[in-house]
């Protein structure tokens, strides 16, 4: 494990998930270090612009094809340089930064836990000599991959319509990004407010990531500026 301080890498000792998070926090890791590469003033923000889609979907082997496959094999092998054929959260998070070398990915903290949470799970393996519901098996990492394009496609989503930049939204930044959302295939919102307590599951009030990237998946919705 590592961590970030003052630019550089240096030990740090194995975290649970939510620890790992803690400790980025508490260095700064999660915070913005520039507030205006995440939000822009005023509602006129577009979601995802100036984003290179496409070399971030050349950055990362998703394809079943022989070449692909290869080069996701090499991929892993540096993301695990300890080889013990499991990626912890600290290993993925270091992966995308030296290896994808995807700045914009690496400071999107939440879109990296959401996708390391939703790939760690699929397959369940067989050593019981580690806590596999803990880290991404080699047989998950072609899926840890695409959740990572994914999440991030939404996080730039959840960013255009949180225009207070404060990671929650709330009825009023909700209601008036109604239009974009329908745009990106939410087609079926006929009313603000029902569409809002439908995503708030935990009704506290305003929408977390985790909650818009749930209902989003569910809706099928996708940036109109860039393909599959």
């Amino acid at each position: 494990y590592q961590r970030r301080v003052h630019g550089r890498s240096e030990p740090m000792s194995r975290h649970s998930h939510h620890d790992y998070q803690h400790a980025h926090n508490q260095h700064g890791a999660y915070r913005n270090h520039d507030q205006s590469a995440w939000h822009a003033t005023g509602p006129a923000r577009v979601a995802g612009a100036g984003i290179d889609w496409d070399r971030i979907k050349h950055a990362m082997p998703t394809g079943k094809s022989p070449e692909q496959m290869a080069r996701r094999n090499e991929m892993f092998r540096q993301f695990d340089p300890n080889g013990n054929g499991f990626l912890s959260l600290a290993e993925v998070d270091r992966g995308i930064r030296d290896v994808l070398q995807l700045d914009e990915i690496f400071d999107c903290k939440p879109a990296i836990m959401r996708a390391f949470q939703a790939a760690k799970n699929v397959a369940k393996s067989t050593n019981t000599a580690h806590h596999n519901d803990d880290y991404v098996e080699r047989i998950e990492f072609r899926l840890l991959l695409v959740y990572l394009q994914q999440y991030f496609e939404l996080y730039q989503m959840f960013s255009a319509i949180d225009t207070s930049g404060d990671r929650r939204v709330n009825i009023e930044e909700f209601t008036a990004m109604v239009p974009q959302l329908q745009a990106w295939g939410a087609t079926h919102i006929t009313d603000a407010q029902s569409a809002f307590d439908e995503i708030d599951t935990d009704h506290g009030g305003m929408i977390l990531f985790d909650e818009f990237a749930h209902w989003a998946l569910s809706q099928h919705l996708k940036l109109a500026d860039h393909s599959e």
